[in-house]
């Protein structure tokens, strides 16, 4: 990640779920629920956040896996850990939140029972190099789950561009008094892989039985892929030899 773009996420922190709030008009936090119950995880779980942000996924995923269960959440973002932590680090013991590196993950492999990250992982310099990180550290028969912004086609898709071009940017800016980020946003979400095109990284980072769902008319994607490890990293014979055992 560059520094500019952690600088950016370290400024609008402070006022980030408000407008996140605004601009969805509240259905991101749907599509968050949506993205923590597509996982089926199971009480006593262990479970991993990437870009956490202010902690919304972390929480979610402690309140699934509770009340054995543990949960980190990762950010690159120093002052959004610190908005995590005042938010849920008292009342949710169970989570664990901590700055990190998306692409550098520092924990061992197959750590989690699943991952997840939520509208960050377009910007991580190399996606697939992230999605190949988050698959790592996540067990065999476990899952990753993405939610990302898409960019809906049709007269509908029309309506949002004039929404996301113009209304996005002014009213993140009133909200954060920070424009030039909710420009950025906005380009980046324009011109990311979504749908089939999102998939084919999630494939080519090793993941099985990728599921695709577009949300609210393909303004975001929900994705679900399975992590066997032994099918895609083991040579042929290591993996015939686990199977047959």
């Amino acid at each position: 990640m560059s520094d500019q773009v952690r600088q950016m996420f370290n400024a609008i922190a402070g006022s980030y779920d408000r407008a996140n709030d605004v601009l969805s008009f509240g259905t991101h936090r749907w599509w968050k629920r949506w993205l923590v119950r597509s996982l089926g995880l199971q009480p006593g779980a262990r479970a991993l956040d990437v870009a956490t942000g202010t902690g919304d996924i972390a929480r979610l995923l402690a309140e699934a896996v509770a009340p054995a269960g543990r949960v980190v959440g990762v950010d690159f973002s120093a002052t959004m850990i610190e908005r995590a932590r005042a938010r849920f680090g008292a009342s949710h013991p169970a989570i664990t939140f901590e700055t990190g590196d998306a692409m550098n993950l520092r924990f061992e492999d197959e750590t989690f029972d699943a991952a997840t990250i939520s509208f960050g992982i377009r910007n991580v310099d190399d996606p697939v190099a992230g999605l190949r990180e988050m698959r790592r550290v996540v067990r065999s028969g476990g899952a990753v789950g993405v939610l990302e912004t898409g960019q809906p086609r049709g007269v509908w898709g029309g309506i949002y561009r004039i929404y996301s071009d113009n209304v996005i940017p002014f009213i993140g800016g009133l909200v954060s008094g920070n424009r030039a980020a909710y420009r950025y946003l906005d380009r980046t979400a324009a011109r990311f892989p979504c749908g089939e095109r999102f998939r084919a990284m999630m494939l080519e980072a090793g993941f099985e039985n990728v599921v695709v769902r577009p949300l609210f008319g393909g303004i975001a994607y929900l994705y679900v892929g399975r992590v066997e490890h032994t099918s895609r990293s083991a040579s042929p014979a290591v993996a015939e030899e686990a199977h047959a055992r």
